[in-house]
């Protein structure tokens, strides 16, 4: 194991004990191809699954599983183009078995925060779905929530603010100017400290996954 790989574990390891402790299963698994056959292991046949705009998910492949699966009713925005059957993907997302999504930063206690510019995401975490599945590389963990809130604002939005090529201060110079844009990303911001009910799941991965 290398000096990177003993890092990651123990990061993990501490991490997961603060997650339990706010109600929050979870587990660490050392590779992305690792997280995709557990979080798939974690989806039953049957079961309804959707998630929000999380590259993290896309660039494991992790949709193409799902689809390949074959059991599964799997709500998948990217294959509709008109903006009506987004929006109704957007609002079945609340009554489905599964949510996946990522997370802009993480604090090591386990405070997961992210920030939206629509909101659904953020939505879909809090309420509806049965269970919300999260998978978080080890690049977004930050030492505090004040630090995972600073980095979700000034490393995960502007590179989302270009990735969607919008009219934005950051997409100038890539800093966050805690802007008023209209067009504007940053206009929800959330924070899970504890999961009621136990919905949600957490799956680091120690690799660099998304923004």
């Amino acid at each position: 194991m290398t000096p990177k790989e003993q890092r990651n574990l123990r990061l993990a390891e501490r991490m997961i004990k603060n997650l339990n402790r706010r109600n929050m299963e979870a587990c660490y698994c050392s590779t992305a191809a690792e997280a995709v056959k557990k979080v798939s292991e974690m989806i039953a046949d049957g079961s309804s699954v959707t998630w929000g705009g999380s590259m993290t998910i896309r660039d494991m492949g992790l949709p193409q599983v799902l689809h390949n699966r074959g059991t599964l009713e799997v709500l998948d925005r990217d294959l509709v183009e008109d903006r009506a059957e987004v929006i109704k993907i957007y609002e079945r997302a609340f009554t489905a078995d599964i949510y996946l999504s990522s997370a802009n930063a993480i604090s090591e206690d386990g405070v997961i925060v992210n920030i939206d510019g629509n909101g659904n995401r953020v939505a879909a975490i809090t309420w509806g779905p049965k269970k919300v599945i999260f998978v978080i590389g080890l690049n977004k963990v930050a030492q505090t929530v004040k630090a995972a809130l600073a980095r979700a604002r000034s490393t995960a939005s502007p590179i989302n603010a270009a990735r969607f090529d919008i009219n934005t201060p950051c997409q100038v110079d890539g800093i966050c100017h805690n802007c008023n844009s209209p067009e504007s990303i940053c206009n929800h911001v959330h924070f899970l400290r504890n999961s009621p009910r136990g919905r949600h799941s957490v799956v680091l991965v120690g690799e660099y996954l998304g923004y």
